[in-house]
């Protein structure tokens, strides 16, 4: 196991879990109050089902099949035990680290998760302003309710990524390109294992898609291209047939065909800008990455969202690092729940662990 690496200094953030903690036990002796989110990873999806909706709930919550990608997951984290070394220096840590030019704090990032809306009234550009606040980059999914504009308004001055579902539609994927390099976004984040939605029976079984009703689908409607191609074809405004519209953009980026390593070259001519690969579980992918001249890539399984009976990400995660991590920057996503997962996560060879559901 590649070591955890030290260093001799220790910023202020270093100490917040701990002052966070002693605030908890506060406000309960003095106050009578307890916390509003409970601090029991295991409790978390309970105490969500309670104040969700069904089809909200089950959206976030469900995965492909059976879910055996995300009990594959777990295992695979649980399967890693920690050793730890006692009468050792613990007031000097430091978590700070450098991705793709950025001088961040700490190895997370906020993952991903579409559909905003659906989970709270603030969308995504609650969680952008939050991310800007505790110093966390942001990636935007194109599966957002809430603008590429707008979100980079609410991302303000922070570090904010662009995550793309891939049009077979060049003209339309250098529109979203384009939009999100003008707004700030400084990082392509490519996902590569959702060029069709998978069979999740949560959703299935309230025939619920979110964004065949509208949600989830703001990335498009909202763009140029999107809106004037759909306007040639039918002489109607997007907010004239919601409906229609949203069968089109969800056509458009999960169209049933995936891409291919040659089709990057337009990707790699239209961002001026690092590109990350999303969904990378096989070594020799990852090789083909490092061939394809990207500056990263993210050993993810889609947290389970996507291919049941798939391999847990940890497991492949080492291999993966000695293959390729001296050549491009390794994230890491699919199965986190606590800080150790992160832990366990970086000393296994990951640069950043990205934090979602």
């Amino acid at each position: 196991m590649p070591k955890v690496q030290e260093h001799p200094e220790q910023p202020e953030g270093g100490r917040k879990y701990g002052a966070f903690q002693a605030e908890i036990y506060e406000d309960g002796l003095l106050k009578n109050k307890l916390p509003t989110v409970t601090t029991d990873p295991n409790k978390l999806e309970e105490q969500a089902k309670k104040y969700l909706g069904a089809r909200s709930f089950n959206y976030v919550a469900g995965g492909a099949g059976e879910k055996s990608t995300m009990d594959a997951n777990r295992l695979a984290f649980r399967q890693w035990k920690m050793i730890p070394r006692m009468l050792r220096p613990t007031t000097h840590r430091d978590l700070r680290v450098e991705l793709f030019g950025h001088k961040l704090e700490s190895p997370l990032l906020i993952a991903p998760v579409g559909v905003q809306t659906i989970f709270h009234t603030d969308k995504e550009l609650g969680v952008a302003e939050v991310a800007t606040e505790i110093g966390v980059p942001y990636i935007l999914s194109t599966a957002s309710s809430a603008s590429i504009e707008d979100v980079a308004k609410a991302s303000g001055d922070g570090v904010r990524f662009f995550q793309l579902y891939w049009p077979q539609d060049d003209d339309l994927t250098v529109s979203l390109l384009h939009r999100a390099k003008s707004h700030g976004y400084s990082v392509l984040l490519v996902t590569l294992d959702t060029w069709t939605l998978s069979w999740r029976p949560a959703d299935l079984d309230n025939a619920y898609v979110p964004f065949a009703s509208g949600i989830g689908d703001q990335t498009g409607f909202s763009d140029p291209v999107f809106r004037r191609k759909f306007k040639q074809k039918h002489n109607i405004e997007v907010e004239e047939d919601i409906l229609q519209a949203s069968r089109e953009w969800e056509a458009a980026v999960f169209s049933g065909a995936a891409h291919t390593w040659e089709q990057l070259e337009l990707l790699k001519k239209e961002w001026d800008g690092p590109i990350v690969l999303k969904g990378i579980q096989h070594v020799d992918d990852a090789r083909m990455a490092v061939q394809a001249g990207v500056d990263g890539i993210v050993v993810s399984n889609h947290g389970g969202r996507q291919l049941d009976g798939a391999i847990g990400s940890l497991e492949v995660l080492p291999e993966i690092v000695e293959a390729v991590g001296d050549q491009l920057t390794v994230l890491f996503d699919s199965g986190i729940r606590t800080g150790v997962d992160i832990i366990k996560a970086l000393s296994l060879g990951a640069k950043g662990v990205l934090i979602g559901r």
